[in-house]
């Protein structure tokens, strides 16, 4: 399993889940979060009724209410969204997302942080 596809399949509906209750905390409705998320209202239904997005990316709730707070004042969703993934990839926790879900991943692996110094 590649680093991209934990993001996809994990990372990504956490955060979704993350800032669809730090919305509805902020007082949106529903409808209001999955036009503002970009996903369907049902989508969104499902992360607040925990039907969807089964993990918990743990250490970036700061990061996550200001996400959200800049999403609920109309800043754009997609960008905020990039900056919590390259907070999880610098904090480490795609690694140890990784690791937990793909057991061939070596136990010193470090490619997801090496990327982002590349990137830079």
């Amino acid at each position: 399993m590649q680093p991209q596809e934990v993001e996809v399949w994990y990372i990504l509906p956490a955060l979704r889940k993350s800032l669809a209750v730090a919305l509805l905390r902020r007082g949106l409705s529903e409808s209001e979060i999955a036009k503002k998320l970009g996903v369907t209202k049902s989508a969104v239904s499902q992360y607040l009724n925990g039907k969807r997005a089964f993990i918990r990316v743990r250490g970036i709730n700061n990061e996550v209410k200001k996400a959200a707070e800049n999403i609920a004042s109309g800043k754009c969703p997609t960008m905020e969204i990039q900056k919590l993934c390259i907070s999880v990839r610098k904090k480490g926790l795609l690694c140890k997302i990784h690791k937990r879900y793909d057991k061939s991943v070596k136990k010193d692996c470090n490619i997801c942080t090496k990327l982002l110094n590349i990137a830079k």
